[in-house]
């Protein structure tokens, strides 16, 4: 599949952050609702004078309430209005844009780049508190309360046990023609002084509810309601078990996505398109679990 950039226009790369509460998601809607991508194209067509709208493509579509400190977009705009606007936009989007979403920068994209297909890693973060008082008001749009102590040993035990390339379709809320095949390269845990626990979750890609799914299986092993082997044998299943709880969309944040050298972001861009299978197993091969 070709991603050239039409003749006599620019791809510019847009890096951003956004507080999720208001919005109905990143994807625009037809229906008229608030959405993340919705708000910058109609910002981007009116601080420029547009007739037209140009289309976004960002690095990982986020739900409802999800939020995003380091997300990435694509937005290829003709060149002659990219020269007229390329140091005065972000100051035009600032003033332009409500306060729940930032355009930090815009610049024209290396050749190849692709915000979506050309990304080699997204890592999200996902925090929770279990003080038995509560969240902070001050966090409480950021942060899950659990209302039972949880111990972060026995999560990153389990956390471990989910680490490679893995069908992920117990996991994930399935969508016609896509793989739930993914390499999660980094799931753990941490609390800080504040008592607040992070999950660091850094994969590939992400498919639907993935990370909220997963921190759901672990807050079952966290607070003693499942062995630590539990949520590995509910990955070996490859179905979606009823135990494992989709938690709440306002504890995750989307916090970078990372990309190859410039010379390599064209090839990255044609092989993250290829549907991925994982490779048969052999009749002696270990289980995951």
């Amino acid at each position: 599949m070709s991603d050239d950039v039409r003749p006599g226009f620019v791809r510019v790369r847009l890096d951003l952050s956004y507080d999720g509460r208001e919005f109905s998601g990143w994807a625009r809607q037809t229906r008229g609702q608030r959405t993340v991508q919705g708000e910058i194209e109609d910002a981007i067509r009116t601080v420029t004078r547009s007739q037209d709208t140009y289309e976004l493509t960002v690095a990982g579509r986020t739900d409802a309430g999800v939020h995003a400190r380091g997300q990435v977009a694509h937005v290829d705009l003709p060149r002659e209005l990219w020269d007229g606007q390329r140091d005065k936009l972000l100051r035009r989007l600032a003033g332009r844009l409500s306060h729940d979403v930032r355009v930090w920068k815009a610049e024209e994209a290396p050749a190849g780049f692709n915000a979506r297909f050309s990304a080699i890693w997204r890592r999200y973060a996902y925090r929770v508190t279990d003080h038995p008082a509560g969240v902070d008001p001050l966090l409480r749009g950021h942060v899950l309360w659990h209302d039972w102590p949880l111990d972060v040993d026995a999560m990153n035990a389990a956390a471990e046990r989910l680490l490679g390339e893995h069908d992920f379709a117990a996991y994930c809320k399935k969508r016609e023609g896509a793989t739930t095949i993914r390499t999660l390269r980094e799931l753990r845990w941490e609390r800080d002084t504040a008592g607040i626990l992070t999950a660091t979750v850094k994969a590939d890609a992400f498919c639907h509810n993935m990370v909220r799914s997963l921190v759901g299986a672990m807050l079952f092993v966290g607070d003693g309601h499942r062995p630590a082997d539990w949520p590995a044998k509910v990955l070996a299943a490859g179905v979606r078990d009823s135990a494992v709880h989709v938690v709440r969309p306002h504890g995750l944040t989307l916090e970078e996505v990372g990309y190859p050298a410039d010379e390599l972001l064209a090839a990255r861009n044609l092989e993250a398109r290829n549907r991925r299978t994982l490779p048969a197993r052999g009749a002696g091969a270990a289980g995951c679990c």
